[in-house]
């Protein structure tokens, strides 16, 4: 009987892989924090499910850890759990080191104390963020790391690790360096949700603009349903490895905001200024909506910036099968009509 451990299980990753892996026939068991009840928006539409149970644990707690762990039995562990906030890592770096980087540590020698080398698989959810000021364009399996942020450092330890109990104790562990993948599921800290309901707050008269921080900033965005799909296919192979899961395409945030406006309220935003002193507004002389509608602010830039990250999934499409359904505009669609469905019931 295939049973999973969902470490971080009440996040946008969490739920589309819990449904996922239902759907294969496991037996799934989503570990949560306590302090994330207030968050449990997602599990709450998988308790119904007879193969879904709910655990408590946290990644600073080893002791915690190697309880679920021996009396769940897993035959897979997929670490989704993190702080995963990066602008945030640069204000609580040392707990963002603890959760990020340490919290993989305590997984692997719970498993490795518990003489479970042989019986349980291990996914890391690492980041494109590894590679930061990128070295090469596009980014591959080879590319050298060079994290920019609180975040992306305590991420590569946590890569390096894996790799070291897979060398050193014969582990099944593998990394996912999975590029920006979103959904209707994502949390409100994020940019793609913070510009999607930011768009739909102005439609509804809620409020009158839109504030980010680096308009310019591109990412190779995909759709969650498509990437955890790409992890349980890293965990079936006969040997373990590291693979990138992305699109190869890349949008800026700028973009992003154009298609939403465009599509949504029918603006064609114009830009002035640069840097953080940018403003859009709708060029049409009698438009519905007055003044400045987007603009910047350095709160929301981060104090190294990373401006273009764009994978290559060649290595994950040859060897995995691995597919996308879901184009960047299929994904940015599904995210407003998903909040615009919620507006109206």
């Amino acid at each position: 009987m295939n049973k999973a451990l969902i470490i971080g299980g009440s996040g946008q990753d969490g739920f589309y892989l819990s449904q996922f892996l239902l759907a294969q026939g496991y037996h799934v068991h989503s570990l949560v924090r306590r302090s994330s009840v207030n968050n449990f928006e997602r599990i709450d539409q998988l308790e119904s499910k007879v193969n879904f149970h709910t655990s408590y644990g946290d990644l600073t707690d080893a002791s915690g850890l190697l309880r679920v762990i021996k009396e769940v039995q897993p035959t897979e562990i997929y670490n989704l759990g993190a702080q995963s906030d990066v602008r945030i890592s640069f204000d609580i770096p040392e707990y963002t080191g603890d959760v990020d980087g340490l919290g993989t540590t305590r997984l692997l020698e719970c498993i490795r104390t518990l003489g479970m080398i042989d019986t349980c698989k291990f996914y890391q959810a690492s980041t494109s963020e590894l590679y930061g000021k990128v070295q090469e364009v596009p980014q591959t399996e080879t590319t050298p790391f060079y994290p920019r942020s609180p975040y992306g450092i305590a991420k590569q330890y946590s890569y390096w690790m894996v790799k070291n109990y897979r060398e050193a104790y014969g582990l099944y562990g593998c990394n996912g360096i999975l590029f920006n993948h979103e959904s209707p599921m994502r949390g409100d800290n994020f940019v793609t949700q913070k510009i999607v309901k930011g768009i739909i707050d102005i439609m509804y008269g809620k409020k009158e603009y839109l504030t980010v921080g680096n308009l310019n900033a591109k990412r190779d965005w995909g759709h969650a349903a498509d990437y955890v799909e790409g992890m349980w296919l890293m965990m079936q192979q006969d040997k373990p490895n590291d693979y990138i899961l992305a699109t190869g395409k890349a949008h800026s945030i700028k973009e992003l905001i154009e298609y939403g406006f465009n599509k949504y309220l029918g603006v064609q935003l114009q830009w002035e200024e640069e840097g953080v002193n940018e403003i859009g507004f709708d060029i049409k002389e009698n438009s519905e909506y007055k003044g400045i509608l987007v603009n910047c602010s350095p709160e929301f830039y981060r104090p190294t910036e990373v401006d273009l990250l764009l994978g290559d999934p060649t290595k994950a499409e040859i060897e995995l099968g691995w597919e996308r359904e879901y184009s960047f505009h299929d994904l940015i669609d599904e995210m407003f009509e998903y909040q615009l469905e919620r507006k109206s019931s």
